[in-house]
């Protein structure tokens, strides 16, 4: 019987999960409605805490506005340095930002995800490193991951197989998610079995299932079935239904309906 994948995949997504957290954020450029906690060692007085303006400003004791968009939080901090010091207010200003609020790069995490909603683009990311930060894939959720993003006013569609890239060491395909990205992962493909079997019901499909595979999923055939005596009801590509008396070794495809008869003696 086929290892069920969604269980590999919550085990990869929980040590992507951890490495993400771990990541500096450094490098994370500041943008539009971002809120920042401002610190100088030494002068308690100046901290603040503000929002990044739709200019990409904020404003700053004793320095007023200063322009900090596009900047990551390191450039940001030696920005503030300098004014401090090149107006005489603190000598060798030692400045730290940081981030209270990420909302200037979100993107969107949809579908079979444990927790769906919208994640902040905090640091350079990757789709897998944002599915995990999202949970995991649930168990319901496909392999594959589709990915919607808006480039020049047009809409760009990239499908990406996340067992392949975390199982069978393809890596290199994960791609960077960028600001307003929609990341979907659809629901994954089934199969039902019903008749003379221990558990009918609908299965998820795996990779190259054969029908022999698909019935030990529903326990096995019952004392009455025959492994003889099985048909699949098949949707065609014109969308009409067929009946195929199934091989054992035959491969089960989505949405195929199995059913196992009864013996005839």
């Amino acid at each position: 019987m086929p290892r069920p994948s969604g269980i590999c995949l919550q085990f990869l997504f929980g040590l992507i999960a951890l490495l993400s957290l771990s990541t500096s954020r450094a490098d994370y450029l500041l943008g539009p409605n971002d809120v920042v906690r401002i610190a100088v060692y030494g002068n308690e007085d100046l901290a603040t805490e503000t929002r990044v303006s739709d200019s990409g400003k904020i404003t700053f004791p004793l320095l007023g506005e200063i322009e900090v968009g596009g900047l990551s939080v390191g450039e940001a901090e030696t920005r503030v340095e300098t004014l401090l010091s090149e107006q005489g207010y603190v000598r060798n200003p030692q400045v730290n930002i940081t981030v209270q609020e990420y909302r200037s790069h979100e993107v969107a995490v949809l579908g079979f995800v444990n927790k769906p909603g919208r994640y902040a683009l905090d640091t350079a990311s990757t789709v897998t490193q944002l599915i995990a930060l999202a949970g995991g894939v649930s168990p319901q959720g496909d392999d594959r991951t589709i990915v919607t993003r808006s480039r020049n006013g047009q809409t760009h569609r990239d499908e990406l197989n996340l067992k392949e890239m975390l199982e069978d060491g393809k890596a290199s395909e994960d791609i960077y998610a960028e600001d307003g990205d929609v990341i979907f992962v659809p629901r994954a493909p089934v199969f039902y079995i019903h008749g003379e079997v221990q558990r009918p019901g609908a299965y998820r499909l795996e990779r190259n299932m054969s029908v022999a595979q698909a019935i030990s999923l529903g326990g096995g055939v019952t004392p009455r079935g025959s492994l003889r005596s099985i048909t699949i009801k098949r949707k065609s590509a014109e969308d009409l239904q067929t009946t195929l008396d199934a091989e054992l070794d035959g491969l089960v495809e989505k949405d195929d309906v199995i059913y196992v008869g009864e013996r005839w003696f």
